[in-house]
């Protein structure tokens, strides 16, 4: 098993990775549909850094992925019904914390589109953390490999 250190290391690549591609695209998506107000991979500044508000999206990402790296081990379902539950976790954060804490009401008023969009754009994210994750595990080399010090015919 690898080590604790290096499963959260992967999870926040993970995370970061798993928002620019699946849901920052999916919110794009919505957009072009005529189904989401605002275009994805918005640059507006949010506080409380003034940074743009994908790079926020992105960091806070790689936080709950890097979480999501330490916690794998403990729970025993299948992969993806991990990045399922990660992503529950990230919308229910987000809409209780983080939504009223920048002058919004909590979980959209209570309003289903905006909520359903919310949603299906949290589940993006946590299956792309599933998809993501696996492909930065390392490999094993293949044991038919040269060795380095054994003369070869192009020498």
């Amino acid at each position: 098993m690898r080590q604790a250190s290096t499963r959260m290391f992967q999870g926040c690549v993970a995370g970061a990775l798993a928002v620019l591609v699946f849901h920052q695209t999916t919110l794009q998506l919505f957009f072009w549909l005529g189904w989401a107000p605002q275009a994805a991979f918005r640059i507006a500044q949010v506080p409380p850094f003034n940074a743009p508000l994908v790079v926020s999206i992105t960091f806070w990402g790689a936080v709950y992925g890097g979480l999501f790296g330490l916690s794998m081990p403990a729970l025993k379902i299948p992969l993806w019904q991990k990045g399922m539950v990660a992503g529950v976790c990230a919308m229910t954060l987000g809409w209780f914390v983080f939504l009223p804490l920048m002058g919004h009401q909590a979980a959209f008023g209570w309003h289903a589109w905006p909520m359903l969009r919310s949603f299906v754009a949290y589940q993006m994210w946590g299956l792309g953390l599933t998809l993501m994750l696996p492909l930065l595990h390392p490999r094993r080399q293949d044991r038919r490999s040269k060795n380095w010090s054994e003369p070869s015919l192009a020498a």
